[in-house]
């Protein structure tokens, strides 16, 4: 799923004004229902670090190329966990499902400008230290992975390097520039003049939906970049569900989720599954149609109120660290397994240390990064307060149901 680069080559006190960002980036917006104001989507926090934690056992015991950070075949020095971690690449669809879900939240009664400055000072504090982080290290010890080129380097601190053609030094940035394609849609379409309404996310989702499949059969690259169809379906869903859990369930919405469902899951089948083939990871191809089922189950459940009961404190914390800890984990966790390998530490010893070491990281540029910096780059981008929140065209819609926007 990521690509390592060439060898030659926010920030809240109070849980409750969390500024929101979704998927791998940031943090998650409150709940504001009149009977729980100020309440959080914890489910989704937790949900958050266990797609970051199946990505991270995907990248440690999963792939061929590990092997040389090992010593040995990863797949051969933990089995069992391997056998599972194969399927860690779907938490990236885990993640842009729920960056459906979270961004239709937070851009409600925003005006582009505002979301803008959010989106802006969310991502790229943990950003710009993890990259920093991974060239320090790359240019002390050039032997894990190379060292990178000063002209990729600037690059890179622009999250343009997908576009741009330039390598990516983090190898899990591509997800952020899928991400930051989707913001842009939908400022675009949903909260240019007029703001985010029912009818505009239910009609941005239906044109999306349908663009991206024409152009499937056209093979345009330009049009991919731009529409992307691996993942509109997964946003798609997420922005269905937020109008399940904001406005209550109706036949319309839940059809725009099998269909979301339907594509979606067809893309990671073709992508992930290769029966037949000489490749080093073999998957069933039912079981990773489960396990994106499972992903939308349980965004769902989010959706109608079912894990309203995970309400415990430290799922905020595994919200706050997911970000920074997806960014971080990759490349970096490579020169902690190369280092205790080399010195014949045991290999579970290993694994548990350096994911409880990126996690440690996470929450040091956390608290000393994106909290402090955070505000500050908001302000500085020109992010302003909350516009009047846009009529929302379902008169019929229960009040218990809605929620707004930290």
């Amino acid at each position: 799923m990521t690509q390592t680069v060439p060898t030659q080559s926010a920030a809240p006190t109070d849980e409750a004004r969390v500024d929101p960002v979704a998927g791998p980036a940031g943090d998650l917006p409150t709940t504001a229902a009149p009977n729980a104001r100020g309440s959080r989507l914890r489910a989704l926090d937790g949900l958050r670090l266990v797609a970051a934690l199946a990505v991270c056992f995907y990248h440690y015991t999963a792939r061929s190329d590990m092997t040389k950070h090992w010593g040995a075949d990863p797949s051969d020095l933990f089995p069992r966990i391997s056998s599972v971690a194969v399927y860690g690449p779907i938490g990236v669809q885990l993640f842009f499902l729920i960056s459906g879900f979270v961004i239709c939240m937070s851009g409600w009664g925003r005006s582009v400008r505002a979301f803008a400055a959010s989106r802006v000072a969310r991502v790229y504090p943990a950003y710009w230290v993890a990259l920093g982080l991974l060239v320090a290290a790359m240019v002390a010890w050039p032997q894990v992975s190379g060292t990178p080129r000063a002209d990729d380097v600037l690059v890179n601190l622009t999250l343009l390097q997908v576009p741009a053609g330039a390598p990516r030094i983090l190898g899990v940035d591509w997800t952020l520039w899928v991400e930051a394609w989707f913001y842009v849609l939908f400022a675009l379409a949903v909260l240019w003049r007029g703001g985010a309404s029912r009818a505009r996310v239910l009609r941005f989702c239906w044109v999306w939906l349908v663009a991206s499949l024409l152009v499937t059969s056209m093979d345009v690259p330009l049009l991919d970049e731009l529409l992307q169809p691996d993942y509109a379906p997964f946003f798609v869903g997420g922005m269905a569900l937020y109008l399940v859990h904001r406005f209550g369930s109706t036949p319309g919405l839940w059809a725009l989720v099998a269909v979301s469902f339907a594509l979606g899951q067809r893309r990671v089948v073709v992508d992930l599954w290769h029966p037949g083939t000489d490749m080093y990871i073999q998957r069933s191809g039912i079981v990773v149609i489960g396990v994106v089922a499972a992903s939308y189950l349980l965004v769902g459940a989010v959706a109608l109120g079912w894990l309203g009961w995970a309400r415990w404190r430290w799922l905020t914390t595994a919200g706050l660290l997911t970000y920074p800890f997806y960014l971080l984990h990759e490349h970096l966790g490579w020169y902690v397994i190369t280092w205790l390998s080399d010195r014949g530490v045991d290999p579970h010893v290993v694994l548990v240390v350096t994911i409880a070491g990126m996690l440690g990281l996470a929450w040091l540029v956390h608290r000393l990064v994106e909290r402090p910096l955070a505000p500050v780059l908001k302000r500085a981008v020109g992010g302003t307060p909350a516009i009047r929140r846009a009529a929302d065209d379902d008169t019929t819609t229960s009040t218990a149901t809605r929620s707004q926007p930290a």
